[in-house]
């Protein structure tokens, strides 16, 4: 992408990249990235106009969707790739597709905690999400603002809370393992009676946000949008009883097309330039150990927040069997 090129034209470069197969976008792009991404809009735009500068004339087109469901197409096309990064899922989602990325060790993890990248190289955090409750309090008809994850569990909630499929959203994933491990199998079986399942994530946060339900599980950065946005009736609940951060990682695909230049966008979403910009674009806490999150926007500070540890290799291991156990429980309650 040239110098030149601002955010409308970003936008109408992705919605082209969005309606043609990825490797139609290249031959048109010429030196291009093709980026595998289920990050929104704004999160593209803000990469690729940071990019600008740091990769002049590179063109940039991204292909959308659930984190799961980009990574079984990746898989798809295995035998002639026609992604160069992927970019981005949590380990627990990561971890099962092992085969498809290539280790790069890009030189801006000098400014990034060790425990924030894969020991292989296999993948390196961009950024960390916080799961919260987001909640549109006009809809709570009385039920008061629940404050911890067994205050979830009220079968007054029963059909006005919504999460996404694990199966595809590695946000509902760590969301629902984490739950799990907080509250034991009893515990997600009763959570599981209150939710409503959708196949898409963006579909939790809308639905929430419209007032449709009055509580959503998704991660910090999704929901803040819409408190940064002017809308007073939603808040963020971060339970007080713990919640579950993940980072979010990106990866260089197997045999990616662009080949040097592949990496050099890694290096790109890694570097300072880039997180800063997606933090005030979308609100997506850094990575990096450079950036002060309260000097740009207003969340609360990661030491404020109760964490509760969940063990990402152990999900990522156990993923599969999970699936299946959670498929079995909506199935049950029929949600």
């Amino acid at each position: 992408m040239t110098p030149s090129v601002n955010r409308r034209t970003a936008l109408a470069g992705l919605g082209a990249a969005l309606a043609l197969p990825a490797g139609f976008a290249r031959a048109q792009a010429g030196g291009s990235v093709v980026i595998y991404t289920s990050n929104n809009q704004q999160a593209f735009e803000a990469v690729v106009e940071t990019a600008a500068k740091r990769l002049p004339g590179v063109k940039f087109s991204a292909i959308t969707g659930g984190s799961g469901q980009l990574l079984r197409r990746l898989e798809a096309e295995a035998a002639k790739p026609q992604g160069d990064v992927f970019w981005s899922t949590s380990a627990n989602t990561l971890g099962a597709f092992k085969h498809l990325l290539e280790p790069y060790r890009s030189p801006e993890l000098a400014a990034i905690p060790a425990a924030l990248h894969q020991p292989q190289n296999l993948w390196s955090a961009a950024n960390l999400h916080v799961a919260v409750a987001m909640v549109n309090r006009n809809q709570l008809g009385g039920v008061p603002l629940p404050k911890t994850w067994a205050d979830l569990l009220d079968p007054k909630l029963k059909g006005r809370m919504i999460i996404a499929d694990p199966a595809n959203s590695s946000t509902a994933l760590t969301i629902l393992w984490g739950a799990e491990k907080m509250l034991g199998p009893d515990g997600l079986k009763r959570l599981a009676s209150n939710l409503k399942v959708t196949s898409a994530a963006a579909t939790v946060l809308r639905s929430v946000g419209q007032g449709e339900f009055a509580v959503g599980l998704t991660f910090e950065s999704n929901a803040y949008a819409y408190v940064a946005g002017g809308q007073k009736e939603i808040s963020l609940v971060y339970p007080s009883d713990g919640t579950f951060t993940t980072p979010e990682f990106l990866a260089l695909i197997k045999g990616a097309p662009a080949g040097d230049l592949a990496k050099k966008a890694c290096d790109h979403l890694l570097s300072k330039e880039a997180q800063t910009e997606l933090l005030l674009a979308a609100y997506r806490r850094p990575a990096r150990s450079d950036i002060d999150v309260s000097r740009h926007v207003q969340l609360p500070p990661l030491a404020s927040i109760k964490v509760f540890p969940i063990d990402e290799e152990e999900a990522a291991a156990r993923r599969s069997d999970f699936l299946k156990r959670w498929q079995a429980l909506v199935t049950a309650v029929g949600t």
